[in-house]
């Protein structure tokens, strides 16, 4: 399962990129592609150059995270491309580009929205727009291809019947209930911190506010209703979770999976009333790469009719308005559920709520926890 569970504020990020290119940088100065303009080469081109490259590798894509495993299979039949993945946090994949610099071993990344942005700022991103540019939303990309969003997700309740029949579906029912809510651990994880975005906009908050988030978890946290335990795939199928606050692409993927083992399991997913909140995935080509026509190559597939169709099957949003056959549509959630959900509008003001989030986190809620 992908590495998404540390987000490192500004200032860490800063600091791990920094540490890593004392530690690694094999070479400084320009990169290797300031003379290739993807932009403005045909696809036709593009598509050449990429088979004489014969291979494409990759960091932060793993096979079992978004069903990217489709899409290595379908960039082979199609392209003939070869492909390695690393697994990595977003702000690991950052740290990597810049450490290796020329001696890059890695073309393309997918990393969080707000990564998209601090890449490109730092010089580590191939611009490519792709022959998809004018069906992709403004928000969901850069003016000229640097970082584009692929697919994303919304925060979701995940219950377990079994021990919750009665499934809340708001955060005010959260409130309500008497069972135990597990969120994970907000000092590292990037869902638990989206969790408290979200609630925190159901209770009259945002991202500049995040005080009724605390609040909200507080509260769970003083009726000893805070789960203190590791979030992750193997409690919830054993039975220790009943609600999990979690992306709705890997809830219905843990969900399936789940009731493959298990027929009997009774697990339901829903979008919460009151309010939610989604984030975006977006591919990054490697300033460094030495194949750049395979990266660009790899970006196409994936905003292409296949590759979008490989992500929803990997349950997850695309950002492409695409047709989903019948047996897919019926295992994701109601597009009804999503109409009181709200996207970051004020990033900075995001990024510096992230930074203080931790000790916040630890002060003002896990110091309630019974």
């Amino acid at each position: 399962m992908k590495k998404r569970f540390i987000q490192l504020t500004a200032a860490v990020l800063t600091a791990t990129i920094s540490a890593a290119c004392l530690a690694g940088c094999g070479s400084t100065g320009s990169t290797q592609t300031e003379s290739v303009d993807l932009n403005s080469m045909s696809l036709e081109e593009i598509t050449a150059k990429a088979k004489e490259e014969g291979e494409v590798n990759s960091v932060g894509m793993p096979d079992d995270w978004a069903n990217w495993d489709d899409t290595w299979s379908g960039i082979y039949d199609t392209y003939g491309l070869k492909h390695t993945d690393v697994d990595l946090s977003s702000a690991e994949e950052l740290a990597m580009f810049e450490a290796e610099k020329n001696n890059a071993t890695k073309d393309i990344g997918d990393v969080g929205e707000t990564y998209g942005a601090v890449a490109e700022e730092k010089g580590l991103t191939l611009k490519y727009k792709t022959s998809y540019w004018d069906e992709i939303p403004d928000w969901a990309k850069d003016d000229d291809g640097d970082w584009v969003v692929a697919y994303y997700g919304t925060m979701a309740l995940m219950t377990n019947k079994r021990l919750v029949p009665d499934a809340p579906t708001s955060f005010q029912d959260l409130l309500d209930g008497d069972y135990v809510v597990s969120i994970g651990d907000v000092a590292k994880s990037t869902r638990a911190q989206y969790a408290v975005l979200a609630a925190a906009y159901a209770m009259g908050g945002d991202e500049s506010n995040i005080q009724p988030g605390l609040d909200f978890f507080r509260q769970l946290a003083e009726q000893g209703r805070l789960d203190k335990g590791e979030f992750n795939f193997s409690r919830i199928e054993k039975g220790e979770i009943g609600v999990a606050i979690i992306w709705d692409f890997v809830g219905i993927g843990y969900r399936e999976q789940i009731k493959e083992n298990n027929p009997d399991a009774d697990f339901e997913m829903c979008i919460p009333s009151d309010c939610s909140v989604q984030s975006g995935y977006t591919t990054i080509i490697n300033a460094y790469t030495k194949r750049p026509y395979a990266a660009a190559l790899t970006r196409e597939y994936i905003l292409s009719d296949e590759g979008q169709l490989n992500l929803a099957k990997g349950y997850a949003k695309t950002v492409r308005d695409i047709d989903l056959p019948a047996e897919l549509e019926e295992k994701m959630i109601p597009d009804n559920q999503y109409n009181n959900v709200k996207m970051v509008e004020d990033q900075e003001a995001w990024e510096e709520t992230v930074a203080e989030l931790p000790s916040l986190w630890n002060e003002e809620v896990m110091a309630y926890a019974k």
